[in-house]
């Protein structure tokens, strides 16, 4: 059987609510897309109705990852997991030791990654650096411009 996936309950949510979207609403348009295209005609030269197949397998795709990812996951209670150090669900507050900007990030399973919003995979390169580290550590991280120092400030969990 395949390795669990460490999630929170909002992540769990979130992914049964893009299963129910791509189940209920995406999945009933292309169908009905592909019955409409079907009806023009020679389907062997019909660009629209192998766009809608081609669509319909992306789809069928992603709701068949979804369902094996639903199988996999092992709830995570953030609150259960301590804070004294750099662990999933912590919020980190950081300081570039190059250019004094001070950075928050939070450490969530890839799954969870939203750049957008700050939260970093656990298994990305700052985010592996960071792992069982403390405040006040000094921490080196390797990206593909060269060697980066951080000095952790905070450690907090929300």
């Amino acid at each position: 059987m395949s390795e669990p996936i460490l999630m929170s309950k909002e992540g769990r949510q979130k992914l049964e609510a893009e299963l129910k979207s791509l189940k209920f609403k995406d999945r009933p348009e292309i169908v009905a897309e592909i019955k409409r295209t079907r009806e023009m005609g020679d389907l062997s030269e019909n660009a629209e109705y192998h766009a809608a197949k081609d669509r319909q397998k992306v789809i069928e795709g992603k709701i068949s990852e979804i369902q094996q990812k639903l199988l996999r996951i092992q709830i995570i209670d953030p609150s259960k997991i301590p804070s004294d150090k750099v662990y999933l669900y912590a919020k980190v507050l950081i300081k570039d030791l190059e250019d004094d900007e001070e950075i928050e990030y939070t450490i969530a399973p890839p799954e969870e990654m939203d750049l957008d919003n700050d939260i970093i995979s656990v298994q990305s390169p700052i985010g592996q650096a960071f792992l069982g580290k403390g405040v006040g550590e000094i921490v080196e991280v390797q990206v593909p411009a060269g060697i980066m120092k951080y000095e952790i400030l905070k450690i907090s969990r929300d």
